[in-house]
């Protein structure tokens, strides 16, 4: 199927049955058990050919909302765009390629990141050029000490 037919018929009501089908009863709960999964990779598992990387990331902001959980959300993206882009952790140095690896990561990040974060995930981006992490750091949760330090739970 074509990207197209992702949007066909009521694709909230296909997305959540998914969800169920798995046994989950929300799809933060489906995404929270693959931590380091891309949207991608979210999407495919959901139904390859009708579930899209845009509509879980939206039925996620939506359920953080409601549970005011949009922190700890944009702290999980950052997780997911960091597992996809660094897979084997911060690097030692940054070096051309390295650095790449690491915009990519970030602006990636930023993208997904709702608009009432988008001024912290900035200056979180900012420190984290300034002062690297740890070589290898590769956070796997949204509840990893460095992530809640850098952003806490109280919501913005």
């Amino acid at each position: 199927m074509s990207e197209k037919s992702t949007w066909r018929d009521n694709w909230k009501v296909r997305l959540y049955e998914r969800v169920r089908e798995r046994g989950y009863d929300s799809l933060t709960a489906f995404a929270s058990a693959r931590p380091t999964a891309s949207l991608i990779a979210l999407a495919e598992e959901l139904g390859e050919d009708d579930v899209n990387a845009v509509q879980v990331f939206s039925g996620l902001v939506a359920e953080a909302e409601r549970s005011h959980q949009v922190t700890r959300l944009v702290r999980g993206q950052l997780v997911r765009e960091l597992a996809e882009n660094l897979p084997e952790g911060w690097p030692a140095v940054l070096d051309d390629a390295n650095r790449f690896a690491v915009a990519m990561a970030l602006s990636s990040w930023i993208s997904f990141t709702p608009e009432t974060h988008e001024e912290r995930a900035r200056q979180i981006m900012t420190a984290l050029l300034a002062t690297p992490p740890p070589p290898g750091w590769r956070p796997l949760s949204p509840d990893d000490e460095l992530l809640r330090t850098l952003l806490p739970d109280d919501e913005v």
